[in-house]
């Protein structure tokens, strides 16, 4: 059986949780903590990063750093995860959705001026499979209109777009660290903070709202409520484990593109016969192997091909379903323009295994599967 997904393992995570229990420092903030922020912020060039207990507690960090009130709109893709959308409706906000563009999955630039009313406060782009959005063009139109931009950089953890690190071009960026992402820590995730001026709030949101931060450094003789905010603080021991993986990046990113580069070379002869279609990798980005997809013909061929993957030992999946289409999605949101792409786009990709330690043979044996279905 060749697994969809396994969590990144490095073998020096248990030496690091060891180390944080017998340091007596397990409920954040400790050595571990501090390192991986720091790490975080050496290659993004971030001004502040703080991990989180979550990517959605990330989101949530920045939909209140943004100020996002009852009544704002933002702008975002349908084709996302749920927790994109909810981190601005837990704020009352009103979700506008605009269509994807169907070459890269992200959210169409183009079409995201036309979705701007005076309610409008933030563009939240989402860089699906760790490719970049449009920024420049994003950045441009928030500029122009006062808006917040908000990184979904979920994925994006080592990707970069016309040389910056994903995360670290808007107001702020968020990362998931979640068992499925390049780099893991169970559950967890880290904002970064691209302005100078939110540090001092980030830090008090992230602390249940209080000072306790500058407490511990000194800058203030007690401790007290500041300001909203919550419990986003993740355990030293998540940090621990993640830090392991977090040292040795560059190579976990460099054995991943190994394995997509191997996919891409080996199925490109489907893509050539128009049996299937393949990543598209813009020109200003460099990715980070988060995810290897294809495209089937249509839905039923999509389902046939991954129980077939399956009867043979390999797991794949499909993605997102579009959130405006559904319950939660017609309640708090509305799809602006046609949704020309991100239905049907969303109904024809499949997800190949991609992880840390997957092998090229493992991946010689998912590719000759699929060209045998193609027989």
């Amino acid at each position: 059986m060749i697994n969809f997904n396994i969590p990144p393992y490095t073998g020096k995570e248990l030496d690091y949780i060891k180390q944080a229990v017998e340091s007596r420092k397990i409920c954040g903030d400790g050595q571990f903590t501090k390192k991986c922020q720091e790490l975080i912020e050496e290659y993004t060039g971030t001004k502040k990063c703080l991990l989180t207990t979550s990517g959605t507690d990330s989101l949530e960090m920045a939909a209140v750093l943004a100020d996002i009130k009852e009544g704002d709109e933002v702008i975002m893709p349908s084709y996302t995860f749920v927790s994109t959308a909810n981190a601005f409706v837990l704020r009352g906000a009103k979700i506008v959705f605009v269509d994807i563009r169907p070459d890269t999955m992200n959210i169409d630039e183009k079409l995201i001026e036309d979705a701007i009313t005076d309610k409008t406060k933030a563009i939240v782009p989402v860089h699906y499979a760790g490719v970049g959005c449009e920024m420049d063009a994003i950045m441009e139109i928030a500029k122009n209109h006062g808006l917040k931009v908000i990184e979904d950089a979920a994925q994006g953890v080592m990707g970069f777009y016309k040389g910056k690190a994903l995360g670290s071009i808007g107001d702020f960026g968020c990362y998931s660290f979640h068992e499925t992402k390049n780099y893991s820590m169970g559950e967890g995730g880290a904002i970064l903070i691209n302005n100078e001026n939110d540090v001092l709030r980030g830090e008090i949101v992230r602390e249940k709202g209080t000072n306790r931060s500058q407490f511990f450094r000194g800058q203030v003789d007690k401790y007290t409520w500041m300001d909203v905010g919550s419990s986003f603080l993740p355990s030293e021991l998540n940090a621990a484990y993640l830090y392991a993986q977090l040292e040795i990046k560059e190579k976990i990113n460099e054995e991943r593109l190994k394995c997509w580069n191997f996919y891409y070379e080996n199925l490109k002869d489907l893509a050539e016969k128009g049996l299937i279609e393949l990543s598209f990798i813009p020109k200003e980005c460099s990715h980070n192997a988060h995810m290897f997809y294809i495209k089937t013909e249509n839905l039923e061929v999509r389902t046939k091909l991954i129980s077939y993957l399956k009867e043979h030992g390999i797991g794949s999946v499909f993605h997102y379903v579009p959130l405006h289409s559904s319950p939660a999605g017609e309640k708090f949101s509305r799809f602006n323009g046609e949704d020309k792409y991100t239905t049907k786009e969303s109904e024809r990709l499949t997800r190949l295994p991609m992880y840390y330690g997957l092998t090229l043979q493992q991946c010689g044996q998912i590719v000759d599967c699929i060209h045998e279905f193609y027989k």
